[in-house]
């Protein structure tokens, strides 16, 4: 090792990757553990079916609709005060829902987590990514961030499965207090001081009212698409207004006199097209991740914790790869040829998933599953490289601004993941059902339409890849991140 690498600097910056790095985890595993408790849930407080939907959608949200909002502003009033506010709002509302007693309190609670979610994943990247300068450094902590919210998804499952269990709904909300209380108390002295650019540099009121109100109503629509259907005129008219409200947000930014997303960060190609790819990947996988878990339990008769279990493998094989291989592969091969590379894998991954047997008789775990985790391996390929992308064309004063929209990016992709693949596979399912097919079979089906429509969703973002993607040296030319000119602590 380096002396650089021992010096008191560089224990610093890594000792803060590791607290970016655990309000990812608290992020991403907070999304995944409720969804194993949600029967325990429903039985406890109450809940309707309708009304339980809302534990997911009111988290879903406030998150996602506030994720650009929030990266902005970590710019304009100094990013470690964003990350240590939401955190705190986070940790609090953790404690507010593992005490609920209500179904009101609760989903309360859940879209104040949400907020706090918001607010300290958006300024994330953009700290990382004024912390580590250097090119190979940097790919290093990307690929870290990138495993750590693989690895939630996973860990939430298993987690969620045993907590449930062994304890109660509740300490799935409880495990977040210590988690949080630690990362702030790391945070204070760990993260760069920043003083940010000041409300002035962007204090578009009208601007940030029309992109959280569009992005708000656009979530509400998509994840509603399963109860209402596609083409109803809930979903179109919620839809149109989202649009409407977004397409306005566009053109006062392009008016504005200090708009709130200054336009320039779109005319990269990396930038815009990294996102794009992301949400088309995130999109597909989707089914990967969610259909999975649903055909291991309700197909092979899998329990909750041996479903977390079962798709250990990919969280293990996508961090072998992310934390070991992603950042040399691109140092040697380029940020723009190592996503197409893996990219190829997870069209492998969900063409596999096309021919899953429909009966736990004729499945067989080893030939038929394992394969599968193995090949997701590409995510930690395609993710480090696509986030540097998605953070290279931004300049020191708009890195939570790119943070925030590459967390947007990433969050609109699982709600249209969500509403389209889910719609799909449970009408192929109803088809099949009236049709007289065993309901395994029926279930089966269903999935197979949706990891073949996430399969050609994949297909598109290769495509996009390789048409859009700038190679690795032009997009170190175009407008590389660089340190706050300002020293930290001022």
């Amino acid at each position: 090792m380096s002396t650089a690498a021992r010096s008191p600097e560089a224990r610093s910056r890594w000792l803060a990757l590791g607290v970016l790095a655990t309000g990812m985890l608290m992020t991403i595993l907070d999304g995944s553990i409720v969804t194993v408790a949600m029967p325990a849930i429903q039985s406890d407080l109450g809940f309707s079916p309708a009304g339980l939907t809302w534990v997911v959608n009111a988290y879903l949200i406030a998150f996602g609709s506030l994720l650009l909002l929030a990266g902005r502003l970590g710019d304009l009033i100094g990013r470690k005060r964003m990350f240590l506010t939401g955190t705190g709002v986070f940790t609090a509302a953790s404690l507010l829902a593992g005490v609920a007693a209500s179904p009101g309190v609760l989903i309360a609670a859940r879209f104040l987590q949400g907020v706090g979610s918001a607010m300290a994943s958006a300024v994330g990247l953009g700290i990382l990514v004024t912390l580590f300068t250097e090119p190979r450094e940097r790919a290093r902590a990307i690929a870290v961030f990138s495993f750590t919210g693989a690895a939630g998804a996973s860990i939430g499952q298993v987690l969620g499965g045993v907590l449930t269990d062994a304890l109660a709904w509740n300490w799935i909300f409880f495990i977040n207090l210590p988690i949080g209380i630690a990362a702030v108390l790391v945070a204070l002295p760990a993260l760069p001081a920043d003083r940010g650019l000041g409300l002035k540099a962007g204090a578009d009121a009208l601007g940030a009212l029309l992109v959280t109100a569009g992005l708000m109503i656009g979530i509400y629509a998509v994840v509603k698409v399963e109860t209402y259907g596609a083409t109803s005129a809930h979903t179109l008219g919620f839809g149109a207004l989202a649009l409407l409200l977004i397409a306005g947000f566009l053109v006062r930014q392009a008016t504005a006199r200090n708009p709130l997303m200054p336009l320039r960060i779109l005319r990269s190609r990396s930038v815009s097209g990294a996102n794009l790819v992301q949400m088309l990947m995130v999109a597909a996988l989707f089914s990967f991740q969610v259909l999975v878990a649903l055909y291991l339990q309700k197909v092979l008769g899998y329990g909750a914790a041996e479903t977390g279990l079962a798709m250990l493998p990919a969280a293990a094989v996508i961090g072998l790869v992310s934390l070991s291989v992603s950042a040399r592969l691109n140092a040697r091969f380029g940020e723009r040829n190592v996503p197409l590379a893996g990219l190829v894998l997870l069209i492998g991954v969900l063409a596999l998933l096309t021919r899953v047997p429909g009966s736990a008789e004729q499945a067989n775990y080893l030939t038929d599953l394992l394969p599968v985790m193995l090949l997701a391996a590409g995510f930690g390929l395609a993710l480090p490289a696509l986030t540097s992308l998605g953070m290279s064309g931004a300049k020191a004063e708009d890195a939570g601004l790119a943070s925030g929209l590459f967390n947007t990016t990433q969050q609109m992709g699982m709600a249209l993941g969500v509403a389209v693949l889910s719609t799909l596979a449970a009408s192929r399912t109803e088809s099949l059902t009236a049709a007289g097919r065993p309901v395994t079979e029926a279930l089966t089906g269903g999935y197979h339409l949706a990891f073949g429509v996430g399969t050609g969703l994949l297909t598109v973002a290769l495509v996009v890849a390789f048409a859009v993607l700038r190679r690795t040296e032009e997009t170190r030319q175009a407008a590389p991140v660089e340190q706050e000119a300002h020293p930290a602590g001022v």
